[in-house]
């Protein structure tokens, strides 16, 4: 784990100085999804440039800014744009927003992307909650030194989607009155789209959408303690599925006429999560060995 911890802490450090305080959910803008940011009342940005330790946002329709402000008297976070392996960072690096979010003082992550549909039953624009995920990158956030501060060494990954956020989305969805799916993620490096041969490897491994992004950062969110839901948009059926090429357009033009009901979604989402009782979001922080050996928290 290359993250040094005091880079962290300066960027959280940031965070509070030029945005104030904290809000209870964080939400990361997949790719053609950013607009959402758009909705976002008496907004205030923070460009990663102006982040020491923070990656550059290069992927098409990843603007790579932080925006922060209210959504319907609630208060957001929102990251117009992520960070790929393909773009050339590591695992590590692109686990360092998350862990900053952490520290910053977000409980809560929401995790968006667009994807490739490979379950045969699904559609162009259907929308797919996450419930786990196929790591078929050979990469990993956690990879070297354990920072005890940040996390454990050996985090379990039993509920890395959170049941209950799980749950509260789909409830989320049928008041809207959109149909919303539920499956498996399987992320492959990338930039290239999958093979046809390995999109029917990654069916027969029980995956039901790919993409290149997200896994790195929940794998990060469950070692530091932040609570994750993830919704995929799916953009195209995989490679072999229709006898088609499949491009970065269709990627973006798909994501952007789902636009509507996926703004829709993610404001009744993060409507109810701040509604719940604040009981129900008491958060437990990592806390080491050393630490609970003398009391602390």
């Amino acid at each position: 784990m290359v993250n040094d911890y005091t880079e962290i802490q300066s960027a959280a450090a940031l965070l509070r100085e030029r945005l104030g305080e904290p809000p209870l959910c964080a939400l990361v803008l997949g790719s053609g999804l950013g607009g959402f940011a758009d909705v976002i009342e008496s907004p205030s940005m923070l460009s990663y440039s102006e982040i020491p330790g923070f990656p550059a946002s290069t992927a098409p329709g990843h603007a790579g800014r932080f925006v922060v402000g209210s959504l319907s008297g609630v208060r957001l976070l929102a990251m117009q744009g992520r960070f790929h392996c393909y773009e050339g960072w590591d695992a590590a690096q692109i686990a360092f927003p998350v862990r900053v979010l952490r520290e910053y003082g977000v409980k809560i992550l929401l995790l968006t992307n667009a994807a490739g549909g490979v379950n045969m039953d699904f559609r162009p624009g259907d929308f797919m909650i996450i419930a786990d995920h196929l790591n078929l990158s050979g990469r990993n956030p956690l990879v070297g030194a354990n920072d005890e501060r940040i996390g454990p060494r050996f985090p379990d990954m039993s509920k890395a989607y959170d049941p209950e956020l799980r749950a509260l989305a789909k409830d989320a969805a049928a008041k809207l009155g959109l149909g919303i799916r539920e499956g498996v993620y399987a992320w492959f490096l990338g930039p290239s789209f999958e093979t046809p041969a390995e999109i029917r490897m990654a069916r027969t491994l029980g995956a039901d959408a790919v993409g290149m992004s997200t896994v790195p950062e929940v794998i990060a969110a469950a070692h530091c303690g932040l609570r994750v839901l993830g919704i995929s948009c799916i953009t195209n059926m995989a490679a072999g599925i229709l006898d088609q090429p499949i491009t970065s357009e269709e990627v973006l033009e798909i994501s952007a006429k789902r636009q509507p009901d996926f703004s829709a979604l993610m404001r009744e989402i993060i409507f109810m999560v701040n509604a719940k009782p604040t009981a129900q979001h008491a958060h437990q922080a990592y806390t080491s060995p050393r630490q609970r050996s003398l009391g602390g928290a």
